[in-house]
């Protein structure tokens, strides 16, 4: 008896999929647990594997079509030959004609609201996003050049023009094709590339973004380091990091200023009693921000853990998207890479992010002496419209005192 293999449950407020590649292909034999297609989501991408062994059926999906969550995909036929598959395959073909059938004459069948829809040329648009077009009379000139395999217009940017206000969407109109050089190379971005490049977009159009700055001496921080880290490795099996002891005074100071920890929802200011952390870790395909879930409950060591276990899940491509979802505040750290000064993007519907930058030994005063110490530039971009100058400051404020003097964390002073 074959087994359906369907778009699995993607994570929170994930709907959909895009086929981004057959692993496997109809006719193969495959072991459980292997991976057979590549789903890529608008966080991250996802591998679906077989719940048995088997033979694979027909693809219903092609690469680069967009899925729902639940939709069929492929079935698994027992066995362990090609032959029995290819038997197999026929119905399961009929079978995706039949399913792909009613998607295909949705479009012509919807109703204009007010007019007649314009006609949308097929190879233009993914069908749900036909779909959506006929329902709003827009054309694929209208929309203009889509995110999807092969410039397709996708779902989201039929939504994303409706999204934009009446006047952009009249001025709206196709650009011209580009010549490109002979020695240029023309690469489609990824799905997880476009996402975050119009969620980055969203949050400064969205977002009243103001950053502020601070700088911070890390001389006692050190110290702690160096006194300590043999221990601390000897007992916990990991290294304490700068990253731990910024969290914890961030965790600290979000106590303190609750609305750095709060989100707007429509009139409404949603706080929190918790911090959902998120950290900022470079991957493969891009900056990703996993979440360290109820980190005020978490030690130094509970804290380096996670978040070494997900620089390794992100450079290994297997975050998956629970671990990116739910986040109430961000640390990025652009200091990895050299950066000595940066304005940070919110990490959108959050209100504030923090940007740790590069330690470089330069002269200051302390106590009338000039001294060379190691220091760092902070930035805080935080959410004007919910968080006032003075606070924003004042929690720059506080962070610097609590790294500068970490015993501040254990008197709650």
């Amino acid at each position: 008896m074959s087994v359906e293999i369907k778009v699995p449950t993607l994570g929170e407020s994930v709907t959909t999929a895009t086929i981004a590649k057959w692993l496997k292909k109809a006719g193969d034999t495959v072991a459980a647990d292997e991976p057979i297609v590549e789903l890529e989501t608008d966080k991250v991408s996802v591998e679906v594997s077989a719940p048995q062994a088997g033979v694979l059926g027909a693809e219903v999906a092609k690469e680069g079509d967009e899925v729902e969550v639940g939709a069929l995909l492929t079935t698994l036929e027992p066995g362990a030959g090609a032959p029995k598959a290819a038997a197999k395959s026929a119905p399961a073909e009929k079978t995706a004609e039949k399913k792909a059938a009613p998607a295909a004459s949705a479009p012509a069948a919807a109703p204009a609201p007010a007019k007649a829809a314009p006609e949308v040329d097929a190879a233009a648009a993914l069908p749900a996003a036909r779909k959506l077009m006929a329902e709003n009379s827009l054309s694929a000139e209208q929309v203009g050049s889509g995110t999807g395999l092969n410039g397709r217009i996708t779902k989201g940017d039929v939504l994303g023009f409706l999204s934009q206000p009446p006047v952009a969407q009249q001025k709206a109109a196709p650009k011209p094709p580009r010549n490109d050089d002979p020695r240029e190379e023309r690469v489609k971005m990824t799905r997880l590339r476009r996402t975050i490049a119009r969620r980055l977009k969203d949050a400064q159009n969205t977002a009243a973004i103001l950053t502020t700055f601070n700088e911070v001496d890390l001389s006692n921080a050190m110290q702690m380091r160096a006194e300590y880290q043999d221990a601390f490795v000897k007992k916990h099996g990991v290294k304490l990091g700068y990253m731990s002891i910024f969290s914890r005074a961030v965790i600290a100071a979000l106590k303190e200023f609750p609305a750095i920890n709060a989100e707007i929802d429509g009139d409404d200011v949603i706080y929190r009693d918790f911090v959902n952390l998120g950290i900022a870790v470079g991957g493969p395909n891009g900056l990703v921000v996993p979440v360290i879930r109820d980190a005020d409950k978490l030690s130094y060591a509970q804290i380096e853990k996670t978040i070494a276990g997900f620089g390794k899940a992100a450079r290994e491509g297997t975050l998956k998207i629970d671990d990116l979802a739910g986040g109430t505040f961000s640390i990025t750290n652009g200091g990895i890479y050299g950066s000595l000064l940066s304005t940070p993007i919110l990490n959108a519907p959050q209100s504030g992010i923090l940007g740790m930058h590069s330690i470089q030994e330069r002269p200051v005063a302390v106590n009338g002496q000039v001294v060379i110490r190691p220091m760092m530039y902070i930035a805080l971009s935080y959410d004007h419209r919910i968080v006032d100058g003075k606070e924003a400051v004042s929690f720059l404020v506080r962070i610097k005192q609590n790294v500068e003097d970490p015993r501040r964390l254990l008197i709650d002073a």
